[in-house]
C-alpha cells in the first residue's frame, strides 16, 4: 500500500502532461487552419492546399524516419507486427481521415471562417470520440461512456457555440458545413487507429510518417481526378513562405495525438485538442487579426468553458474509473 500512493500520483502526473500536450497540439491545429485556408483561397482549390500541406509533411518524414535509430526501429516493428497480425493493414490508413481533415480547412474555411468550421468539426469529433471510446477501438480499451465523460463532450460542444454566437451564414452555404462535420467524426478514429501504430511500432516518429504516407497517397489520387476532370487550379503558387507551413505543423500534431493517445483515450484527446485550439483561435484574432477576426467576450469565455470541458472529463472519468481498474481480472 505505501507505494499505492506514488504511482497514482505519477500517473495522474503523466495523464495531466499529456492532457497539456494535446491542448498544444489543438493550439497548432488552430494555427494550420489559418494557413491552409488562407493557401485554398490563393490557390482557388481547396484539394491543391491540402496537397501541398500534407505532401510537405510528408518529404520531412521521409528524412527524419530513415535518418533516426527510432524511426529504423519503428518501421521494422510495424512490419513484424503486421506479419504477426498484431495489428491490422486497416489500422494503419488513418492518414485518410487526417487528408478529409486538411481538405476540408482548404476547401470550405474561406467560405465558412473558422468559426463556424470549428463548430462543425467539434460536433462531429465530440460525439465520435464517445463512440470509439466505448468500443475500445485506441490502445487505450475500452472506456465507458459516463455521465463526466458525456457532460464534458457536451459542455465543450456548448463552449463552441458560445464563442462564436452571434456569427452568421449565409443560406445556401449550410451545406458545405457536412465537410468538416463528417471530418470531425473522422478525426476521432484517426487518433484511435494512429495510437495504435505507435503502440506496435514503439516510435512515434514511425507513427506520424504511417499517417502521413496514407493522407498524402489518398490527396494525390484525388487531386489527379480533379486535374483531369476540372483542370488545373486558377490561382497561382504564392511566393509567401509561411503558407508552405501546415504540414511541418501537422506533423506536430499527429505526433503528439498518437503518443497521449493511450494514456488519455480519445475523447480527452479530443477536448483538450479543442480547448487548445479555441484559445488559439483567440489569440490568432488577437495577435494576428484578418478581416474576418471577431475576437470578442464571448470568444474569450467560450475558451475558458472549453477548459473547464476538459477537467470534468478527465477527472470524472478518471474518478468513476478507478474501482473498474481494481478489479481483478
Amino acid at each position: 500500500m505505501a507505494g499505492t500512493a506514488p504511482r497514482t500520483a505519477r500517473s495522474a502526473g503523466r495523464r495531466a502532461g499529456a492532457v497539456a500536450l494535446a491542448a498544444v497540439a489543438g493550439m497548432a491545429v488552430a494555427v494550420q487552419s489559418r494557413i491552409n485556408g488562407e493557401l485554398g483561397v490563393r490557390l482557388d482549390d481547396g484539394l491543391a492546399a491540402a496537397t501541398i500541406s500534407f505532401g510537405v509533411g510528408l518529404l520531412l518524414l521521409l528524412v527524419l524516419v530513415p535518418a533516426t535509430r527510432s524511426g529504423r526501429q519503428g518501421l521494422s516493428a510495424l512490419r513484424a507486427a503486421l506479419g504477426a497480425g498484431t495489428i491490422r493493414p486497416w489500422q494503419c490508413i488513418g492518414g485518410a481521415c487526417g487528408a478529409l481533415l486538411v481538405f476540408t480547412q482548404g476547401a470550405t474555411v474561406g467560405t465558412l471562417g473558422v468559426a463556424v468550421f470549428t463548430v462543425a468539426v467539434v460536433a462531429g469529433q465530440s460525439a465520435s470520440s464517445l463512440v470509439v471510446d466505448r468500443a475500445g477501438v485506441g490502445p487505450g480499451g475500452r472506456q465507458p461512456v459516463t455521465g463526466a465523460r458525456l457532460a464534458g463532450a457536451l459542455l465543450t460542444v456548448a463552449a463552441v457555440l458560445l464563442a462564436v454566437g452571434g456569427r452568421g451564414l449565409e443560406p445556401a452555404a449550410l451545406g458545405l458545413t457536412l465537410l468538416p462535420l463528417v471530418a470531425g467524426i473522422a478525426v476521432a478514429w484517426q487518433q484511435a487507429v494512429n495510437g495504435w501504430v505507435r503502440v506496435v511500432s514503439g516510435s512515434t516518429l514511425t507513427a506520424t510518417g504511417v499517417n502521413f504516407v496514407a493522407g498524402t497517397t489518398v490527396l494525390l489520387i484525388a487531386f489527379a481526378v480533379s486535374v483531369v476532370v476540372r483542370g488545373a487550379p486558377s490561382g497561382d503558387l504564392p511566393t509567401e513562405p509561411w503558407l508552405y507551413l501546415g504540414g511541418l505543423v501537422g506533423v506536430l500534431f499527429i505526433a503528439i495525438a498518437a503518443s497521449v493517445v493511450r494514456l488519455i483515450g480519445v475523447l480527452v484527446l479530443g477536448l483538450a485538442t479543442i480547448a487548445g485550439q479555441v484559445i488559439g483561435a483567440v489569440l490568432l484574432d488577437v495577435l494576428l487579426p484578418t478581416a474576418a477576426s471577431q475576437p470578442s467576450l464571448r470568444t474569450v469565455l467560450g475558451a475558458l468553458l472549453t477548459l473547464v470541458a476538459v477537467a470534468v472529463a478527465t477527472l470524472g472519468g478518471r474518478l468513476r474509473a478507478l474501482p473498474t481498474r481494481r478489479r481483478p481480472s
